[in-house]
């Protein structure tokens, strides 16, 4: 029996799918069917506008959509995950190769086809090696900063299509301004009609029919072009360009550039989309599964985005992740099982076997138009007035992304978490230490916070909020030296450590050294409420040696009654203060309280 439950364990890490094959029916079919129709329309605009962002021919937008897409289905953890290409990886895709390769040439198609392939391979490495928690420390703050100088980047490089200058291509984004006002007595009256027309539609459809206006937009656009052009004497006279007609057929076998140099030249960059890849995958991944109540398994979703890129990568697809915009729209078209995402890519593929032709009346400027508005829908305007009204430390690591972004993408990104692990480091190194006194309750056990009230004069009591690990060593140690040299009468030290989740050995060993001190100069340092993690390492390590067993005190037991007689009585006996009920009683030495 437990061989039988071993190998269907093996057999649902290996083909994930067979866990939700069985309840394939007639009725997940047919909902399934539907979202994959829904699907296909939106992705087929979309597709196109992807890859004209990522500097390759139009089909390769649907390729990315296509092959990628079932794999990811397959192999993947969420059952409504959608994958294929997206803005911000596009946009990476660009920034990486541009610089290598002339946008849509072969050698350009051949490196992103290599980064693709080594995006899979991370990708599947990650998954297998169990490292999904990885993702989690690229924080939210850095993904919105990034999505947004993404955002400005697209629209960017699209304003020379829709005002209809002539630039060369992957200008940086202050040389694109600077062009613009160099060239503003050039700007082409057409084709600035065609796009404003275009941007116009496509504001008003995507509030009237949200899932369709991108395709609304474009059909538009393209009869305003057919009818400028009749009206000002042909393209020859108003210079409108198209798109071009998109190839009618299945993605074409292809290998990727295996070459070392090309390998060289690509994978740093395909350590960055890999980790935005995933990241976009996880979260988007997650977002659904709170709506649907599904379990998501970070480290199998890494390995369907790793499997999706490696085998897409020979089928002509650019390195794709998980769409929110079509997952989101999968899960709320009724989508019950990942086959939704598969009947998607096959309803895709009869789509661009009919309208690949029509692509020809597609202007550039009415693309252009269109992906001002996808870059408008990037920015997260509320995420970021959050941030700049609730914390200074995320602002400062939004602006750096952002700039960063702006300055080199690739580096951007890389930036923003880099500033924001320095951040939490800086946070978690300095933890809190607060002041606290016996709850006056009877039958209390706990300490509450001093604030302003009388302390001890002998005993400093502290509740310790994080961990000691080496980096927040010298912030602890320094706070139990200062309390001695404020007040040297203050030799013993208790400290409520309920709240220390984690000591290292760095900070075991400054523990025991604080220890020594206070025993040195007549004092002592004690623990009430240590965790057994904590105390388990300093009994590992003969830290206890130098602590004191005895000044260790578990949860519900009086570390006051056993600390007060170790106190000097002669300074009890001019004290006033008398915080504790022992001191009202008798002196340390058990000499009765006058």
């Amino acid at each position: 029996m437990k061989d039988l439950l071993a190998c269907n364990l093996w057999l649902y890490k290996v083909f994930p799918f067979l866990r939700w094959w069985p309840i394939v029916n007639r009725n997940t079919t047919k909902t399934d069917l539907t979202a994959g129709l829904t699907g296909a329309m939106i992705v087929l605009p979309q597709g196109v506008a992807f890859a004209t962002i990522a500097g390759l021919p139009p089909e390769y937008g649907l390729y990315a959509a296509m092959v990628p897409a079932v794999i990811a289905a397959l192999f993947g953890s969420s059952w409504h995950l959608v994958s294929g290409p997206t803005t911000a990886i596009s946009i990476a895709v660009f920034a990486s190769i541009s610089p290598l390769a002339e946008p849509g040439s072969a050698q350009f198609i051949s490196l992103v086809l290599t980064l693709t392939f080594l995006t899979g391979i991370f990708q599947l490495i990650m998954g297998l090696a169990r490292m999904g928690a990885l993702v989690n420390f690229i924080s939210h703050t850095v993904v919105i900063g990034f999505t947004a100088g993404a955002a400005v980047l697209i629209a960017a490089s699209q304003i020379k299509h829709f005002l209809g200058l002539n630039m060369a291509r992957g200008l940086p984004f202050h040389e694109i301004l600077h062009q613009v006002f160099l060239q503003l007595d050039k700007i082409n009256p057409y084709v600035t009609a065609v796009g404003v027309i275009t941007l116009l539609t496509g504001i008003v459809a995507r509030k009237l029919m949200p899932k369709l206006y991108m395709i609304i937009a474009m059909v538009v656009g393209s009869v305003a072009a057919i009818i400028i052009n009749n009206l000002a004497g042909g393209a020859e006279a108003t210079h409108i360009k198209t798109v071009g007609a998109l190839a009618a057929h299945l993605p074409p076998f292809t290998l990727p550039d295996f070459s070392p140099t090309a390998i060289s030249q690509v994978i740093f960059p395909a350590l960055i989309v890999t980790m935005l890849a995933l990241t976009e995958a996880v979260s988007i991944s997650r977002a659904i599964a709170v709506k649907s109540e599904q379990r998501i398994d970070g480290n199998q979703e890494f390995i369907g985005q790793g499997l999706s890129n490696i085998f897409g990568s020979f089928f002509s697809s650019y390195a794709s992740s998980g769409s929110f915009n079509r997952s989101g729209v999968n899960y709320a078209a009724g989508a019950r099982t990942p086959l939704a995402a598969v009947y998607s890519a096959l309803f895709l593929i009869l789509i661009l076997m009919l309208v690949a032709s029509l692509a020809a009346y597609l202007p550039t400027a009415a693309m252009a138009g269109i992906l001002f508005l996808v870059a408008w829908a990037l920015i997260d305007f509320h995420h970021i007035h959050s941030i700049f009204h609730t914390s200074k430390q995320e602002t400062a690591v939004l602006a750096v992304t952002i700039i960063g972004t702006l300055i080199d993408l690739e580096k951007g990104i890389f930036f923003g978490i880099m500033l924001s692990l320095m951040l939490y480091l800086y946070r978690t190194s300095r933890p809190a230490l607060v002041d606290v006194m016996p709850d006056p309750e009877p039958d209390s056990y706990h300490f509450v916070a001093a604030d302003s009230r009388p302390e001890c004069p002998q005993l400093k009591m502290i509740r310790l909020q994080g961990s000691i690990f080496f980096g927040a060593v010298n912030h602890v140690q320094q706070a139990l030296q200062r309390i001695d040299e404020i007040n040297p009468q203050q030799k013993h030290a208790l400290i409520a450590a309920g709240g220390m989740n984690f000591v290292d050995v760095a900070g075991a060993e400054m523990l025991a050294q604080e220890a020594k001190r206070r025993n040195k100069i007549g004092g002592g340092l004690y623990f009430y409420r240590m965790q057994n993690g904590v105390r388990d390492l300093l009994v590992k390590g003969h830290y206890l040696n130098d602590i004191g067993e005895d000044h260790i005190f578990p949860t519900k037991s009086r570390p006051i009654d056993a600390i007060y007689s170790k106190l000097d009585p002669e300074i009890c006996r001019a004290c006033t203060a008398r915080i504790f009920t022992q001191c009202n009683i008798a002196l340390p030495n058990g000499e009765p309280r006058t």
